[in-house]
């Protein structure tokens, strides 16, 4: 608990620079660029994102496993086992790279920004790398590299790099190409700039690999063994782009843009979730190999208590001014209050869904698998339907950006409920992330957010109203939610370095027993 708990608070910090990070790319973009110009990138990037995943190989989670079980011959290096997987996944990298090539309408649906735009293919092999690297370094409990790479150097590479790209254009005469092409070069940037740093760590840690050399029949073994992993994450993360990636080819850009500012507010406690991700898959499958089910059953509830409930405050936060928050990028955004709100809502309801995976993936891949493709068809009806059904009766772009949210509430929703139960079975004890504490934290915070909304004007409701928000949340919870074994989450000083020396009176920390 103290490993996970030192993984989360680590990985949960990260994220809240990352939004920091982010904000100034949204404002330029959406306030300089358009919002139709940044519909048509958010399209272009759900694509790249779910063929990176693919091209991955599920090793975000499946490298914990291999690097835990060890080569089949007991010989290989751990950089041997990890050079497998990013010479696989640039194998499968370069061959979506071809196919976007061949077939553009399917990453540009509404055409292109500029020229430079078709350059964002290559970002996939760099993506997919980049997440085998940091979960080479999860398995070694450095979760500051992912921080540093996804929270830090990516985010805030994009936004200074649109920026510079904008202003180029204005200060110097022949510079048209670099405010056409600002959006899709500054993201390019970044996402490499994100795979150096990873590799710099993993050289670091792991080293050149010795004596390696490509073995295509373990290769092949070892790619057929991921497909229900691959199926898992890209269905995983399908669920949060499907759709955006609907939206781009039922609705206008327009349309995607208002519906992508407020995806990218609700990143941050979409985000959370993924804070103990890095650090749960090797202490879940330490404990897998040893066969102790009670202790994942109380590493899923207690994880599921702390990704819930600052979920839940977050939310809170952004989504009782929700007005004022999405006037941030314009006036044309402002439509899409209603659609933050219920991402907001679904995001908290999904975070039992994403800690149950988080071990079911190990346990049960093809049962979780059946689940999750029987959920990601149910939202991708439902997203098709309530967009149809808006347009029919002649709604504007905000209730069909409603309407994509609607189908992903419902979808994880379902997908948390299943799933838990699967698990309760599966591991024969109790898994609910569930206390009614939750409520008692937000009914007061409810109160203060409705004060500052009708009595503050919009730019008091960010800069005070919301923190007030979360801060009164935040109190209720701790005493009324938090027992002793929670607050280990904000305790620093309990939790033993994974790779520290051990002391001359204790014995080092076995992460077996985290």
């Amino acid at each position: 608990m103290q490993t996970l708990a030192k993984g989360g608070r680590t990985n949960a910090l990260g994220f809240i620079l990352r939004l920091l990070g982010g904000i100034p790319f949204l404002f330029v973009g959406f306030r300089f660029y358009g919002v139709e110009e940044m519909g048509r990138f958010a399209a272009a990037f759900v694509v790249i994102e779910i063929f990176a995943l693919i091209c991955a190989l599920g090793e975000k989670r499946g490298l914990a496993q291999r690097l835990t079980d060890g080569a089949e011959d007991h010989e290989a290096s751990p950089a041997n086992l990890v050079f497998d997987g990013l010479l696989t996944s640039l194998v499968f990298s370069l061959a979506a790279c071809a196919l976007l090539l061949l077939f553009p309408v399917l990453i540009f649906p509404s055409g292109v920004n500029s020229q430079f735009d078709m350059w964002m293919i290559a970002a996939i092999p760099a993506f997919a790398l980049t997440e085998i690297l940091l979960a080479a370094q999860a398995y070694r409990y450095d979760i500051a590299t992912t921080v540093r790479a996804r929270a830090v150097v990516e985010p805030w590479t994009k936004s200074i790099l649109v920026v510079v790209f904008f202003y180029l254009n204005a200060l110097f005469l022949g510079f048209e190409w670099a405010r056409e092409g600002g959006i899709a070069l500054a993201f390019i940037a970044s996402i490499y700039a994100a795979l150096f740093t990873a590799a710099f760590s993993f050289l670091k840690t792991y080293g050149w690999p010795k004596g390696w050399r490509p073995r295509p029949r373990y290769l092949a073994k070892m790619t057929a063994r991921a497909l229900p992993l691959i199926g898992a994450d890209v269905i995983e993360r399908g669920t949060r782009l499907l759709d955006v990636f609907l939206l781009g080819q039922f609705t206008s850009s327009g349309t995607v843009g208002i519906y992508w500012f407020a995806k990218e507010v609700v990143s941050l406690p979409q985000k959370l979730k993924s804070s103990f991700e890095p650090i749960l898959s090797p202490v879940i499958t330490k404990n897998l190999k040893i066969g102790n089910l009670t202790a994942i059953a109380a590493q899923v509830r207690q994880v599921g208590f702390w990704i819930i409930a600052l979920q839940f405050g977050i939310a809170l936060m952004l989504a009782i001014p929700g007005e004022a928050v999405m006037g941030l990028g314009g006036p044309d955004i402002v439509g899409g209050t209603g659609a933050l709100a219920i991402l907001l809502a679904a995001e908290v309801i999904a975070s039992m869904a994403v800690v149950s995976e988080g071990v079911l993936v190990y346990i049960a891949r093809k049962r979780n698998l059946l689940i999750s493709l029987g959920v990601i068809a149910l939202q991708a009806g439902l997203t098709i339907g309530l967009i149809l059904l808006a347009q029919h009766l002649n709604y504007g772009e905000g209730f069909q950006a409603a309407g994509a949210a609607t189908a992903l509430f419902v979808a994880l929703g379902v997908s948390s409920l299943v799933k838990a139960i699967v698990l309760k079975t599966l591991l024969k004890a109790p898994v609910s992330n569930w206390r009614w504490a939750l409520i008692y934290a937000a009914a007061p915070a409810v109160v203060v957010g409705f004060l500052f909304t009708e009595y503050a004007p919009e730019w008091a409701e960010i800069v005070f109203g919301g923190p007030a928000i979360l801060a009164v949340y935040l109190w209720v919870i701790w005493k009324r939610g938090f027992g002793e074994e929670d607050k280990i989450l904000f305790r620093k000083n309990v939790v033993p370095a994974a790779d520290a020396e051990p002391d001359t009176e204790t014995e080092k920390p076995d992460p077996t027993k985290a």
